[in-house]
C-alpha cells in the first residue's frame, strides 16, 4: 500500500477544489493506497507541510492551480517522493502541459495509474520553479493581479487590457552560457514547460525533461500588432514571430537599473537589480499522462479511456 496526501487550497482558483474529498473517496483506488489530506491556512504553507511529508508520502497531490503546483513541489524536489496535481486553479498551465485531466474525477484516476517520469525544475535566485517564471510585462501585471481580489483568467485579462497601453519595454543586460548580450524586452519569460496557462504557448517547442530552460525575449512591437500576436500565441505560433527570440540554455544572468520585478509560475515576487536562472535536470518525479512518457500497453490504453 502506497500512502498518498492531498494538500488542498481551499481559495485557489475557481472553487473546484471543494468537490475533491468526495472524489477522493469515490474514485482513489484504495486497493492501492491510503490517504491523508491537509488544507493550507495562508500563502506559501504548502511549502512546509510538503516538505515534511518528503520521505514519509510516496505521492503529495497538489490540488489547486499553478501557485499551489509551486509551492507543494518545493519541499518534493531531489526527493523521492512524486508530485500529482488536481488542477483547480484558473491557468493550470504544468497540468495542461502534461495533460493531465481538468475534470477532478478523471485527475484521481490518473494518479490510479502511477504513471510517473523525472522532470527538470529551475531556480531563479534560489527560488525554485516548475513551470515558467519571467519579468517584464507579464510579471507587472501579476503583482497587480495578486492584490486584485478576483480570480480566474477574465480579471486576468482586464488588467493586462488596462496595463498595456501604460507598459514600456525595459532595457536588460543579459548573459547567456556566458554569452552577453543587450536587449530592450517587453518581456523576457524563463519556460521550463510551453505554456503559461489555459493553453497560451509562450515556448511551443519547450521541453521539460531535456536539461534546458527556453529563454523567451518577447520585443516591443506596435499596438497594432497586438491582436495578431495573441491569437499567435495561442494557436502555439509565437516563436515564429518577428518579435520573439528565443535561446535553449542552461543558466541565465539578467542585470538591469532598477529593481526587478518577476512571477514564478504566475505568483509575484520582488528581486535586486540582478536575477540568475538555473536548470535542475530531472530533479522531480511527477504522475504524468502522456502516451509517449510510458510505452506499457496497459497503461497506455487506460490513459487513452481516462483522457476519451
Amino acid at each position: 500500500m502506497k500512502k498518498i496526501l492531498f494538500i488542498i487550497n481551499p481559495v485557489s482558483g475557481v472553487g473546484k477544489q471543494k468537490l475533491v474529498e468526495k472524489s477522493i473517496k469515490k474514485y482513489l483506488d484504495i486497493t492501492k493506497f491510503t490517504y491523508e489530506i491537509k488544507y493550507t491556512k495562508e500563502a506559501k504553507h504548502a511549502i512546509d507541510i510538503s516538505t515534511e511529508a518528503a520521505g514519509k508520502f510516496d505521492i503529495v497531490t497538489a490540488v489547486g492551480g499553478d501557485g499551489t503546483v509551486n509551492e507543494v513541489s518545493k519541499g518534493l524536489i531531489n526527493t523521492n517522493s512524486v508530485l500529482a496535481i488536481i488542477p483547480t486553479g484558473s491557468g493550470n498551465g504544468l497540468a495542461r502541459y502534461l495533460n493531465i485531466p481538468l475534470k477532478i474525477d478523471n485527475a484521481i484516476k490518473l494518479i490510479n495509474l502511477s504513471n510517473i517520469k523525472k522532470i527538470d525544475t529551475a531556480e531563479i535566485n534560489d527560488e525554485k520553479f516548475v513551470n515558467v517564471a519571467g519579468i517584464g510585462f507579464d510579471a507587472h501585471v501579476s503583482h497587480i493581479f495578486a492584490n486584485y481580489g478576483k480570480r480566474g483568467p477574465l480579471p486576468y485579462v482586464k488588467i493586462a487590457t488596462e496595463e498595456f497601453p501604460k507598459y514600456r519595454a525595459q532595457k536588460y543586460k543579459i548573459t547567456i552560457d556566458g554569452k552577453t548580450f543587450y536587449r530592450k524586452a517587453f518581456l523576457i519569460s524563463f519556460a521550463n514547460s510551453s505554456q503559461f496557462g489555459n493553453n497560451a504557448y509562450i515556448s511551443p517547442d519547450a521541453k521539460i525533461d531535456d536539461g534546458l530552460i527556453d529563454v523567451c525575449i518577447f520585443k516591443n512591437f506596435p499596438i497594432v500588432e497586438s491582436p495578431r500576436l495573441a491569437m499567435m500565441l495561442f494557436e502555439k505560433r509565437l516563436d515564429k514571430s518577428k518579435f520573439m527570440e528565443i535561446i535553449k540554455c542552461k543558466e541565465i544572468t539578467i542585470k538591469h537599473d532598477n529593481p526587478i520585478i518577476a512571477h514564478i509560475d504566475g505568483e509575484p515576487v520582488s528581486f535586486g537589480n540582478e536575477i540568475n536562472v538555473k536548470i535542475k535536470p530531472k530533479s522531480l518525479n511527477v504522475v504524468v499522462s502522456e502516451k509517449e512518457f510510458n510505452t506499457d500497453p496497459f497503461i497506455v490504453k487506460k490513459i487513452k479511456e481516462i483522457l476519451d
